[in-house]
């Protein structure tokens, strides 16, 4: 019988504080100011990311979201994977769209529905609308509507990580594990495989898993050998 190991070296989850900024540090900080304190009010005018696969988005919305629920708010979030879009809430403070570029005709009435509520006037003080794509807002193959309101406001181009970026994340992300990972074995990461930083953590995550079932370091010939079983 297959003994498993104990995975004790879990990742923590994506926050503002381990977003490892590079050149994206204007739109890190345009968001750290929004999320602010508890009961501070949201930014009047929405805010807009975009960027390649592997630029921050995912972990800027994710981060966003935990950062608004852990001071209390009540937070609307659509993405492609959610089959049956809700009402807007009016107890909502914050309304989160990810990857917007993937929406289908449901999801984009019901983010347009989303981005009229939260805004208007009526309804009190405006809710943030933060949404999130791959191209930018007169690129996304969305209704005319929609995409015009997400280019209203604040727009953000996100870049990727150069090398020396993806090596601190990369290192950051081994810390959080518990995990030594050498710089030889990063170096081989960097020059073997994508260097978008969602398949390098996806890897990094593998080859962790890997060295806590078989109980061994984690070297270059522990990642080959781990490819090669595969």
């Amino acid at each position: 019988m297959k003994q498993l190991a104990l995975d004790i070296g879990l990742a923590g989850g994506p926050t503002l504080e381990n977003f490892q900024p590079g050149a994206n540090a204007q739109a890190l900080q345009h968001l750290r100011q929004a999320v602010g304190e508890a009961g501070a009010p949201r930014p009047p005018v929405p805010t807009y990311l975009w960027g390649a696969p592997g630029t921050g988005k995912s972990h800027l919305l994710r981060a966003v979201y935990e950062a608004l629920r852990a001071q209390g708010a009540l937070v609307g979030w659509l993405d492609p994977g959610t089959r049956w879009p809700s009402s807007f809430d009016e107890r909502w403070s914050a309304v989160l769209l990810h990857d917007v570029h993937l929406y289908n005709e449901a999801q984009q009435a019901a983010a347009f529905n989303w981005f009229i509520n939260a805004l208007d006037p009526a309804a009190g003080a405006p809710r943030w609308v933060l949404a999130a794509g791959e191209l930018p807002p007169a690129d996304l193959p969305l209704r005319e509507d929609l995409r015009s309101r997400l280019a209203w406001g604040h727009v953000f181009q996100l870049q990727p990580l150069d090398e020396a970026g993806l090596r601190a994340v990369l290192q950051r992300q081994a810390h959080e594990r518990g995990m030594a990972l050498a710089a030889d074995v990063v170096d081989y990461m960097l020059h073997h495989f994508s260097r978008d930083l969602a398949s390098l953590s996806a890897l990094l995550d593998r080859l962790d898993g890997f060295a806590l079932r078989t109980q061994r370091a984690v070297t270059i010939p522990l990642l080959k050998s781990m490819l090669q079983g595969e």
